[in-house]
């Protein structure tokens, strides 16, 4: 590739650390020339500097958000690779408009964010942290624990993570019901799961764990109204995204005693405020959006971001996302 057509990739925010220093970035070397920047743009006007002459953006960070008004000041833009599944990062139809490709990875890391969800739900069920707190207060105390086995998992979007979520829970011993856009009975087989309409699913569940991706449809899923369907002494996990669920109308469950507990990975706010109501709730456990992020999982995601590149420059764009 000649100097006047090699091709400027650009990471706009690569904060906290996702691609710098991965060996996959060689791979692009033939291609073209790359700048990281190992912060995050504050600004529209820094975000687009950043970007300025860039044909290609590999938003390692969902925090970096391409909206329409940015998009459209960005006339050499071609193609944006994320580094997930999720693209509420990007104005899908902005981009669309302007010829911008868009290409994510789904279920490369289905695997990994199942383990940390399933992590979750022990953690949550064993009152991990909130024993911790008592036990570091000084307190030995007794809290009842959940035992899972046995007990029904509500799988919320039966996508690559909700089944490798409803794999692990069958392995437990758990039974195992679901709720789909589009459910089917040789889906329903395969997947070992019973598919149930969503308020039989909120009832019957003793844990309720949101995975469908997040639309206009799924927006504030879980209202008041959905969360008092649920069993008294239910719990509620989300590794979805935040805005699926009224944080308010969670933490009025939570503290009523209604929920028994919640373990969260993603957040209507995120980064999380210090005076979210959400922290002041003593039967959570929290993690900081970070469902991915193993050594393993950085990496597979690292290698998808840059095999949907060079798909892209070579003439095959995959994971293609449509608006």
């Amino acid at each position: 590739m000649t100097t006047s057509n090699r091709v400027k990739f650009v990471v706009p925010g690569d904060d906290p650390i996702q691609i710098q220093g991965s060996p996959h970035l060689e791979r692009l070397e033939p291609y073209g020339d790359m700048v990281v920047y190992t912060d995050r743009p504050m600004t529209l006007e820094e975000k687009l500097d950043r970007a300025k002459g860039a044909s290609i953006i590999l938003n390692s960070r969902g925090a970096v958000t391409w909206l329409e008004e940015a998009l459209s000041q960005l006339p050499n833009l071609r193609m944006i690779t994320t580094f997930g599944i999720g693209t509420d990062s990007i104005d899908l139809e902005a981009a669309s408009n302007l010829g911008i490709v868009v290409s994510n990875q789904p279920g490369r890391t289905a695997a990994v964010v199942a383990e940390h969800i399933f992590g979750l739900m022990f953690a949550v069920a064993k009152r991990a942290a909130a024993q911790t707190a008592e036990l570091k207060a000084g307190r030995w105390g007794r809290m009842e624990n959940i035992f899972l086995q046995g007990k029904t998992l509500g799988i919320i979007g039966t996508g690559n993570i909700g089944t490798e979520l409803a794999r692990l829970a069958n392995a437990l011993g758990m039974n195992v019901i679901a709720w789909t856009f589009h459910p089917s009975p040789e889906r329903a087989e395969r997947l070992g799961v019973r598919y149930v309409e969503l308020d039989d699913l909120l009832r019957q569940s003793d844990v309720v764990s949101l995975n469908v991706r997040l639309s206009a449809e799924t927006t504030k899923l879980l209202r008041e109204r959905e969360l008092a369907l649920m069993k008294p002494g239910s719990l509620l996990l989300n590794g979805g995204r935040g805005e699926m669920v009224d944080m308010a109308a969670l933490v009025s469950a939570l503290n009523s005693g209604h929920l028994a507990g919640a373990g969260l990975d993603v957040f209507d706010v995120e980064p999380l405020p210090p005076d979210h109501p959400i922290l002041s709730c003593q039967q959570v456990v929290l993690t900081p959006h970070m469902g991915d992020q193993t050594p393993e999982g950085i990496e597979l995601l690292n290698e998808g971001a840059v095999d949907n590149v060079i798909a892209f420059l070579e003439g095959h764009p995959q994971a293609v996302v449509t608006r």
